[in-house]
């Protein structure tokens, strides 16, 4: 590994440059490049040296450091990799790296049972994972579930950097129903992850309403420098989401009781899984149980509900009742169509 963080920020700025082959990069862009990442996460506003940025070029290119990277230069002016394919990022830890990747866990591994640090325990849980699972050439013991295809997961580091830093950000986002993507200005407050995806909490043009921005709609990202922060002055993201399950949150909405009967063979999961932390049990029957939660009624909520096909249906209110029986009609309705064609024939029994 690197000796100080200023070389790990040039390798890995020079890294993506590198892999970036929508653009041409000479000596004086590498050096550009750097100094702007070195004034981003470093505050060091003095630039990087030509001799540094070569040198670190051709330490990449050694053995010193594992990396051996596939440096070239083109038309004898274009630095890049002759493996477009690869990074510095999946080059394999060595044996010093998983030593002291080791010793970190031990030590994270003593702040277990305390209650500040409950958050910890699953990040020492996969980092002890991944390091027995290296050391040892085996299959990991742990398997975390995980989506190794999720879009936009490189941009988390940059969007955390934006928070801690203070920084505003333009990006360019494209959501589902938009044909064409937009940019904007938008100050990052806190990240999200819900079920496996991860959303930017902020606001855009520093005012108006909270926004959610999934990761994976984001095309890219850039920290603006002409454009002050706007900080969080005033939401707890805790007492954000105190009545919601998953991440749309309405300020117009008031939370609501929500009765659900769920029959005996789901209600043993649901008990030991809640919904959501208000649910209890308000009744107990031989045919299942009734559960109540106070939720907003949003998109999340629906989808939870419908998740369990026949073994739950809303008791109360009656406008999410209606809604529920109206999706699982219109579901019902989708299986009958046959002989269209941009529709697929029932399944024979």
């Amino acid at each position: 590994m690197p000796a100080n963080r200023n070389a790990l920020v040039r390798y890995k700025t020079l890294d993506a440059c590198l892999r970036n082959r929508m653009r041409k990069w000479a000596l004086d862009d590498l050096i550009e490049a750097v100094s702007e990442a070195l004034y981003e996460y470093e505050g060091i506003d003095k630039g990087i040296s030509r001799r540094t940025v070569q040198a670190d070029l051709q330490l990449m290119r050694s053995d010193k450091l594992g990396y051996f990277a596939p440096i070239v230069v083109l038309d004898k002016k274009y630095y890049t990799y002759e493996d477009p394919n690869y990074s510095i990022t999946n080059i394999p830890l060595s044996d010093g790296d998983l030593s002291r990747m080791n010793e970190a866990v031990e030590v994270l591994k003593q702040f277990k049972g305390f209650s500040h640090f409950t958050a910890l325990n699953e990040v020492v849980q996969k980092l002890e994972d991944h390091v027995y699972s290296t050391a040892q050439k085996s299959v990991p013991v742990i398997d975390f579930e995980k989506n190794e295809h999720l879009k936009g997961l490189h941009f988390l580091d940059e969007l955390y950097q934006a928070v801690i830093q203070k920084r505003t950000l333009q990006i360019e986002y494209q959501s589902f129903s938009a044909r064409l993507s937009q940019t904007f200005c938008f100050h990052v407050w806190w990240l999200k992850e819900f079920k496996n995806r991860w959303f930017a909490v902020g606001v855009r043009d520093g005012k108006g309403y909270l926004m959610n921005l999934a990761l994976d709609r984001m095309l890219s990202i850039r920290v603006d420098p002409e454009v002050d922060y706007v900080c969080n002055q005033s939401i707890d993201p805790n007492a954000h989401y105190h009545d919601v399950i998953g991440v749309s949150v309405s300020e117009n909405l008031r939370p609501i009781n929500v009765k659900l009967f769920v029959n005996r063979l789901h209600a043993p999961y649901v008990e030991t899984k809640p919904l959501h932390h208000s649910q209890h049990v308000v009744e107990r029957t031989e045919q299942g149980i009734v559960i109540q939660l106070r939720v907003q009624h949003n998109f999340e909520l629906e989808k939870e509900i419908l998740g369990f096909g026949e073994g739950m249906h809303v008791l109360e209110p009656e406008r999410l009742r209606r809604v529920i029986q109206k999706r699982l009609q219109a579901g019902l309705d989708a299986y009958k169509v046959v002989g269209t064609d941009n529709t697929l024939p029932n399944p024979s029994p």
